[in-house]
């Protein structure tokens, strides 16, 4: 099987990605695939999915370089851009409104944020984060040129392209594990890289919208990054919490 065709048998297995894995009693099988780290299940309603070793993978800042140059356009670097640069959840983001960015002090409220039934919340609770002044420069040049106002939301890839963009691309920069990916794992990468700068955990965990425990067992240690690094995350990520590191 190639790059591609596993690509789309995974697309056709992982429609529900990021959903948490079925329980044990609905389980009837977990085999191996030919891609390291990747098994496929089925459940026992027949739909089949897929578990990954590793779901802590994230980019360093050559792998995410690489990456957003092979983006084909500006649809694509708008939405990667917001990812990457928010640290937000792809539902949060795909639901955010012109109305939802403050453009001169350089924020945006997530409206739409994941529920936590487990800690007995029964609606969405919205949270207002900071993002970069040249994150903000780019959503104002995509909004004028999109034309779009008010309650618009921003016309970025819907969620199976973003899924479909970030697999195929990752192939086509010759990422090895590249399907050890999922659009979750931008979310880590920028929670690691905000950690490598030196910003705080209880930060980050308010910032991303999780508690103490998951950024704990999600995040790794800063002294895997060098130096280099260091400096192109600064690059990448602009003036993102940039008081904060003077």
């Amino acid at each position: 099987m190639n790059g591609i065709e596993a690509l789309e048998k995974e697309l056709r297995l992982l429609k529900g990605e990021g959903k948490e894995e079925p329980t044990p009693s609905t389980r009837i099988e977990l085999t191996e695939t030919n891609q390291e780290g990747l098994k496929v299940g089925k459940q026992s309603n027949g739909k089949k999915y897929s578990v990954r070793d590793n779901r802590d993978r994230f980019f360093f800042p050559n792998e995410w370089k690489k990456f957003y140059q092979y983006l084909k356009n500006d649809k694509q670097k708008i939405t990667f851009d917001l990812l990457l640069g928010t640290g937000a959840r792809v539902n949060e983001v795909l639901h955010i409104k012109v109305n939802d960015i403050d453009f001169e002090r350089h924020t945006i409220i997530l409206r739409v944020t994941k529920t936590k039934a487990k800690k007995g919340e029964k609606n969405s609770r919205p949270r207002i984060i900071a993002i970069s002044s040249q994150l903000s420069k780019k959503l104002k040049t995509h909004i004028r040129r999109k034309g779009l106002t008010g309650d618009a939301t921003l016309a970025l890839l819907s969620k199976p392209a973003i899924h479909l963009c970030l697999k195929s691309t990752l192939q086509r920069v010759e990422i090895k594990d590249w399907y050890m990916f999922s659009t979750h794992n931008i979310r880590k990468t920028h929670g690691n890289w905000l950690k490598a700068l030196g910003i705080e955990g209880i930060e980050i965990c308010q910032r991303l919208g999780h508690d103490m425990n998951t950024f704990l067992h999600s995040y790794g240690s800063p002294d895997i990054f060098n130096a280099q690094d260091k400096v192109d995350m600064r690059n990448i990520l602009g003036d993102l919490y940039d008081r904060r590191l003077k």
